[in-house]
């Protein structure tokens, strides 16, 4: 079956809510899609056709019919296509347990927990890269370090490469607190770094790549990364969407998510 070049991308809400972002960031980059909102089911038709890419995120495993997740498994295996997971309440483990026992499971690149796997912090988790040479990494000012604020956290598969790592923070007032009124310096905040762990695992299946990001793309987990990079774009949603509607983020974190998009799909 031919690949369609153009991206699923199902979850996540409607494109009035979390999904503006990613429609957002694909409409900016020139990147065709379709959208399968939250709480609704695939087309008719999905299982007899094949997509460069399907995206879930934040995506119940319930909106799926029988066939659907394997007709993905095998688009990925024998296609070629690609298929991106991004984090969220109802991606990977999740709140209740969504895709742990499921097709998806066994070509994704990580190893799911089998119990709640979100966490929220209030201080930043930083992403650093483990390497600027992959297409999803390259030419981003990864010294500025975004911070993110929720993930579902995972595993790498001994097989899969794991391209950005997060590092949970740990951000105290020193001394400045004793008087309030007294002037600060940098030696008074004090920032450690408690752990890290994998926050993109990227692989294969069979013909097609596969990816899986522990943050989602929209606030509030995706946290300050939303604004990284200037200058900020303004940019307006196709009206198929809805009508009137736009997203502001920072440059790096367009370019960032097209990047990720892209590689995963094998979208030049």
């Amino acid at each position: 079956m031919e690949l369609e070049k153009k991206v699923l991308y199902l979850g996540d809400d409607d494109a009035t809510r979390a999904a503006a972002y990613l429609c957002g960031v694909m409409t900016r980059y020139g990147i065709d899609f379709e959208r399968v909102d939250g709480g609704t089911s695939p087309a008719p038709d999905f299982q007899s056709r094949a997509y460069s890419l399907y995206v879930l995120s934040d995506y119940a495993v319930s909106g799926f019919k029988p066939g659907d997740m394997e007709r993905i498994v095998s688009s990925v295996k024998e296609n070629g296509s690609g298929l991106l997971m991004l984090g969220g309440w109802e991606s990977y483990y999740g709140r209740l347990g969504e895709y742990q026992n499921t097709p998806i499971a066994e070509i994704l690149p990580v190893a799911m927990k089998d119990s709640d796997d979100r966490e929220n912090y209030s201080s930043p988790v930083l992403l650093r890269p483990t390497t600027l040479d992959h297409p999803i990494t390259a030419g981003l000012p990864w010294e500025t370090a975004p911070g993110v604020g929720g993930f579902n956290r995972f595993e790498a598969k001994s097989d899969a490469q794991v391209l950005l790592e997060g590092y949970r923070t740990k951000t105290t007032w020193r001394s400045a607190l004793d008087d309030p009124s007294a002037p600060i310096d940098q030696s008074d905040v004090q920032i450690e770094l408690l752990e890290k762990f994998p926050f993109l695992v990227v692989g294969n299946a069979g013909k097609g790549r596969v990816a899986a990001f522990a943050s989602d793309v929209a606030p509030h987990w995706i946290g300050g990364m939303v604004d990284w990079g200037t200058p900020r774009l303004f940019q307006e949603l196709p009206e198929r969407l809805g009508k009137d509607l736009f997203v502001e983020v920072g440059s790096d974190y367009a370019k960032f998510f097209a990047q990720l998009v892209r590689w995963t799909g094998d979208l030049s």
